[in-house]
C-alpha cells in the first residue's frame, strides 16, 4: 500500500464517520457541523483523483456558503429538537425501506458505468494513447474551467451571484426583528432631539439660606 492510497482510506473512513454523525446527532448544529467535516474529507478525496477545481468548488461552494446559510438558518428558527423526533419509530420502515431502494439504484448505476474497457491492440492504438495522455497531462482542467465560466457561461455565474446576494441579504432581513427583552434606540428618533428637550435649567436665588432649627430648651437649661 503506497501513500496515496493510505490517505484515501484515511479520508473515506473520516468521511464515512461524519456522514453517520449527521444523521444521529440530536443537536442539529452539530449535525451541520459533520456536515462541513464531511464536506471536507470529500474535497480531500477529490484532491487525490487530481481534480483541484472541484475539491475547491466543494470547500467553497458548500462550505463557505451553503453550510453558513444552514447553520444561520438553525440558530435563527430555534428549533425544538424533542418535538421533531416525535413519531420517528413510525416512520421509519418506510424511510428504511425508501434509502434501500436508494442503495440499490445507485449500486446498479455505478457497477454498470465502471466496467473496465477491453483494451485495443497495434501500434497505432498505442501511439494514439501515448499522444493523448501526454495532451492531457499539458492541459489544467482548472484553467479551462475558469475559460468556460468566464468567457462562455459569464452571464449565468453573474446571475447566481446576484441570486446568492439576494438571498444573503433576505436571511439579514428575516433576522431583524423586534424583541422585547432588547433595549435599543431608533437613529432616526435620535437624531432629532433637541439640546432643549433633554436639559431643563431652573433658576434658584442665591441668597436663599435655610432656617437654622431652635435648640429645645431642656438642653439650654442643662448646658447652662
Amino acid at each position: 500500500m503506497n501513500i496515496q492510497a493510505g490517505f484515501f482510506y484515511l479520508f473515506s473512513a473520516v468521511l464515512l464517520f461524519a456522514s453517520f454523525r449527521v444523521i444521529t446527532a440530536r443537536n442539529p448544529v452539530y449535525a451541520a457541523l459533520y456536515l462541513v467535516l464531511a464536506f471536507f474529507q470529500a474535497a480531500a478525496v477529490w484532491m487525490l483523483l487530481k481534480a483541484e477545481f472541484l475539491a475547491i468548488s466543494l470547500v467553497l461552494v458548500y462550505v463557505g456558503a451553503v453550510m453558513v446559510l444552514f447553520l444561520f438558518v438553525v440558530m435563527m428558527l430555534d428549533i425544538n429538537v424533542d418535538s421533531l423526533r416525535t413519531g420517528f419509530w413510525k416512520h421509519f420502515p418506510l424511510a428504511a425501506l425508501v434509502g434501500v431502494v436508494i442503495a440499490l439504484e445507485m449500486a446498479a448505476v455505478l457497477m454498470g458505468g465502471f466496467r473496465p474497457a477491453e483494451p485495443t491492440n497495434g501500434p497505432a492504438a498505442v501511439q494514439a494513447a501515448q499522444t493523448g495522455a501526454g495532451a492531457l497531462a499539458q492541459v489544467s482542467n482548472t484553467k479551462e474551467l475558469g475559460k468556460l465560466l468566464y468567457t462562455q457561461y459569464l452571464f449565468p455565474l453573474e446571475v447566481a451571484a446576484v441570486i446568492l446576494l439576494v438571498a444573503i441579504v433576505a436571511a439579514i432581513a428575516l433576522t431583524l426583528r423586534e424583541r422585547k427583552d432588547s433595549k435599543h434606540m431608533d437613529p432616526a428618533e435620535q437624531v432629532k432631539v433637541r439640546a432643549r428637550d433633554r436639559l431643563r435649567v431652573v433658576r434658584m436665588p442665591p441668597t436663599m439660606v435655610a432656617p437654622v432649627p431652635e435648640a429645645p430648651a431642656a438642653a439650654v437649661e442643662g448646658k447652662a
